[in-house]
């Protein structure tokens, strides 16, 4: 474990990451705060992308901890328990913990999310259908 200390770090400086025909389907991030990678604890942080036309392919899926987005730019929707809402850059969504969700690209530019969940680390999070 890395001990806990106020740090800076810049997005271009985390890898991009990604998973692809998983149990969840497709997708791309850079996780920014995680405590396995960043003297971090309580919070995992990270910008995910969506190309134009292009929606998280884990389709709805759920875990244990809420989650937070905020739309840092680009345009789309965000399916909540089965209920689409629009979104652009400026919106902020509370997702509860077990309550099914994804998000589209709808727009003709990059769909950029910063997202936020309370844990120590990503692996902790568990992405269940």
């Amino acid at each position: 474990m890395i001990p806990v200390a106020p740090f800076v770090i810049h997005e271009k400086d985390c890898a991009l990451q990604g998973w692809k025909n998983t149990k969840i389907g497709d997708g791309r991030w850079r996780t920014l705060v995680s405590g396995d990678r960043t003297p971090s604890d309580a919070l995992t942080a990270g910008v995910l992308e969506l190309s134009p036309g292009e929606r998280l392919t884990f389709d709805l899926h759920k875990h244990t901890q809420p989650e937070i987005y905020y739309v840092l730019g680009g345009e789309g929707t965000v399916n909540l328990a089965g209920e689409k809402h629009a979104v652009e850059a400026g919106n902020l969504v509370f997702i509860p913990g077990e309550i099914e969700h994804t998000a589209e690209n709808t727009g003709s530019g990059i769909l950029r999310i910063f997202y936020v969940f309370p844990a120590d680390s990503f692996s902790e999070i568990d992405y269940r259908r």
